[in-house]
């Protein structure tokens, strides 16, 4: 993990990384397997090839590498991303796969086992960039961003505290329906910009070479994890030691690079750290 990012409270829960199980529980060994829930709509952490209707994806391929780093089978849960925290508290899965970001208020019924950063990106198309370098450089200029994320309220707060603050005109935030409604208000000139994940944005550059320009570092950082519910330590606690071990071994990088993700790796695996 990138060490300017690190609270006290991370920096020990770093520090605290040998300690993690790394034997399965019991009853998990007994049971046979992991029941893992998925939402496989979000590239590139986890989605469907349009060619083989395959699920792929970072989450997928690190999830397959915790199950042979503890050598228990897996079985795919798929589901919408607002199922998975009922299917965790009503057992109907060990834990989730997808990407989630730990927040505080999660942390009242999960436990995270956070594995890669994130945040709120901006970026632009090449012709709408006209010069921009660093987010600073959209103020006065308009983002669009889905108003039911963090990222709305983010980009309103940041602009108030690096535009505002410094006299220049505030970013005029503009919320959507939805990543793909972000985009679109991008292309069809809607909007100077717009604001996605970090991760997304990678991917989107990825499929539209030459299309799309990333502004600068993300206006924000927090940490995804695989969530568990709290009762589930011992098992938290097991995958954390696969992800731990697969980062000294090279198969954690390996995945990440693997995606364009390597920016986004942390240097350990930490336990409910995000803020």
């Amino acid at each position: 993990m990138r060490m300017k990012f690190l609270s006290a409270g991370i920096v020990a829960m770093v520090f605290m990384a040998p300690a993690f199980a790394q034997e399965l529980p019991e009853a998990v060994r007994k049971q046979g397997h992991l029941r893992v829930g998925i939402e496989a709509t979000y590239p590139p952490m986890a989605y469907k090839d349009p060619a083989t209707n395959e699920r792929r994806g970072v989450n997928v391929d690190l999830v397959t590498a915790i199950g042979k780093e503890l050598g228990i089978e897996l079985r795919w849960e798929e589901m919408a991303f607002a199922q998975l925290i009922p299917a965790i508290a009503t057992n109907r899965v060990d834990f989730s796969g997808s990407s989630m970001t730990d927040l505080p208020s999660r942390r009242e019924k999960l436990s995270f086992v956070d594995y890669i950063s994130t945040g709120a990106q901006i970026f632009t198309t090449v012709q709408q960039q006209k010069g921009a370098q660093q987010p600073i450089d959209f103020c006065g200029r308009s983002i669009a961003t889905p108003r039911t994320t963090n990222y709305f309220p983010q980009a309103q707060a940041w602009s108030e505290k690096n535009c505002v603050a410094a006299g220049k005109p505030p970013i005029r935030v503009i919320g959507t329906e939805g990543a793909a409604a972000a985009r679109t208000d991008l292309q069809q000139g809607r909007a100077d910009g717009a604001i996605l994940g970090a991760e997304y944005v990678v991917y989107l550059s990825q499929q539209n070479p030459g299309t799309f320009v990333t502004i600068g570092e993300p206006i924000s950082r927090n940490l995804s994890g695989m969530a568990f519910a709290k009762e589930q330590a011992p098992l938290r606690d097991a995958v954390a030691g696969a992800l731990n071990r697969m980062i000294s071994n090279g198969t954690y990088m390996e995945i990440l690079k693997k995606h364009g993700l390597e920016k986004q790796a942390l240097s350990a695996i930490t336990i409910d750290a995000g803020e």
